[in-house]
């Protein structure tokens, strides 16, 4: 892994955060979001809003937010990513059309892959739980390689290992 596409950690009003567990919700989930086009801090303020007062979901903590150079296609500016760790009862099929709804509102097009962004949300991991069809990998394909969810997990007060994935 190279070190060297990191360039800072920033902070925003929801980023990071640390909120709790509550009994209730089936499954733990961690997310991945980025972006490059635009305000990425405050449009990662307002995702967090909106998830927040979604009932079906429990926010448990933000990571900071990693600044890092773009992959893949390296023609464009930096990217601002970060992790959330959530808790829903929503099946990994309903949380995606929940990821791809948010996206949509968030004015996201897909015009080639690692194109530059308003607002990408990822289902990293889901559980613990494997699955891999037309619309959906878990765990999230190269997630476990990736400075832009590695760095931002690393920093977390309540962690990856202590989410209770393996439930």
């Amino acid at each position: 892994m190279r070190l060297n596409g990191m360039r800072r950690f920033v902070r925003s009003v929801f980023f990071p955060k640390v909120l709790n567990f509550k009994s209730g919700f089936k499954y733990s989930v961690l997310l991945g979001i980025g972006g490059n086009i635009g305000d990425s801090k405050r449009r990662f303020d307002r995702l967090f809003r909106l998830l927040q007062d979604d009932k079906r979901i429990n926010l448990v903590e933000s990571s900071q937010i990693l600044v890092n150079e773009a992959f893949g296609f390296r023609e464009q500016a930096d990217f601002y990513n970060a992790v959330i760790l959530i808790q829903t009862s929503l099946s990994a099929r309903a949380l995606l059309k929940v990821t791809l709804n948010l996206e949509r509102r968030f004015r996201r097009v897909r015009s080639f892959k690692n194109a530059p962004r308003t607002l990408d949300v990822d289902i990293l991991y889901f559980s613990g739980r494997n699955r891999n069809d037309s619309r959906l990998t878990l765990p999230h394909k190269g997630a476990e390689e990736r400075l832009s969810v590695i760095l931002p997990l690393g920093v977390m007060k309540m962690g990856f290992k202590r989410s209770r994935f393996g439930n």
